[in-house]
């Protein structure tokens, strides 16, 4: 079946698209202004009902709106631990380096919630440089993930650019990648792509999906074209109701990922940001999930079950205990 001709980017199109009712455009056209929309292609073509798991994720909601007591805009407290523009060094071997501060295309839900500016969080050239010096100047620094915001979706040349000047620091032993891309937008997974990721210093992509339903025809080529390009695939989800919060969904979502090369890695759970309140997962639940899949899925297709802490001090695991 041929895939949708274009982006949606705004709640009108999605209405044209019929993913969205009459009555939720008004609400939805002015949460627009908060945070981006933007469905690929790739991903219209993955959802079938507006409440299935991968419409669930991307198609924007009135409830995200309102925010609750406890949810914060800065869950993880990357703000303290930001010594320069686009760079967060919260451990003392890692850092992070986002060269886009907000996710400027199709993630309505990850980690966390960002504003999206008109320039979509793009660090300009001289933040930039600025950044890559602050890595420099920090030999204690041996791993460097590119998050933000996705990297992928930098052009080649700027992000080759990127990854050679990092690549080239001694003390860099260490580069990862945090996308979605190869599953929403598989068509990024261009040659000149493919050439800007190969390089002599080992490089991790953490691609990450939520449900087995994110990954359409076109995701397998992409991902095995990565991994043939000596990038080593690392898998992470967040447990978010009513997507992937069952047994079944779960499981087939570590399959799948195993199916495609990646190695599961993190299960985050719900960071508790403005907005995300309908996708919470009690913490019993997801333990009993977890045990629920011991025994039943290979040890490859385990991840670690990781809450961040308050403050920033980190991920914390949080079991199940045996």
């Amino acid at each position: 079946m041929a895939l949708p001709q274009k982006t949606l980017r705004d709640a009108a199109a999605l209405l044209d698209a019929g993913l969205i009712t009459a009555a939720a455009l008004p609400a939805l056209s002015a949460l627009q202004s908060r945070y981006a929309i933007a469905l690929t292609p790739e991903v219209q073509a993955r959802i079938a009902s507006p409440d299935d798991p991968v419409g669930r994720q991307y198609i924007p909601h009135a409830d995200e709106a309102l925010s609750q007591p406890h949810e914060m805009a800065d869950p993880t407290a990357d703000a303290p631990f930001t010594p320069i523009k686009g760079v967060v060094h919260r451990y003392p071997d890692r850092a992070l380096l986002k060269p886009l501060l907000a996710c400027p295309v199709y993630c309505r839900f990850c980690f966390r919630r960002e504003h999206v500016g008109p320039d979509g969080g793009l660090l300009n050239e001289a933040e930039l440089e600025a950044a890559l010096g602050w890595f420099a100047a920090h030999p204690e620094v041996g791993e460097v993930i590119l998050t933000g915001g996705d990297p992928l979706m930098l052009s080649p040349r700027r992000l080759a650019h990127i990854l050679g000047r990092l690549a080239a620091l001694p003390h860099i032993h260490t580069l990862r990648i945090h996308s979605r891309v190869p599953v929403a937008e598989p068509s990024r997974i261009t040659p000149e792509l493919l050439a800007a990721l190969r390089l002599e210093t080992p490089l991790y992509l953490c691609v990450h999906a939520n449900h087995a339903q994110e990954f359409g025809p076109a995701a397998g080529p992409a991902l095995r074209a990565l991994h043939g390009a000596g990038v080593v695939l690392l898998g992470q989800s967040v447990l978010l109701a009513g997507v992937n919060d069952s047994l079944a969904a779960l499981e087939g979502l570590l399959r799948t990922m195993l199916a495609h090369r990646i190695k599961p890695y993190y299960l985050h759970a719900l960071d508790a940001a403005p907005g995300t309140a309908r996708f919470a997962v009690p913490d019993a639940r997801a333990l009993e999930l977890l045990r629920s899949l011991r025994g039943r899925v290979s040890g490859l297709a385990w991840p670690v079950f990781v809450r961040e802490t308050a403050g920033g001090a980190g991920k914390r695991p949080l079991g199940p205990a045996w």
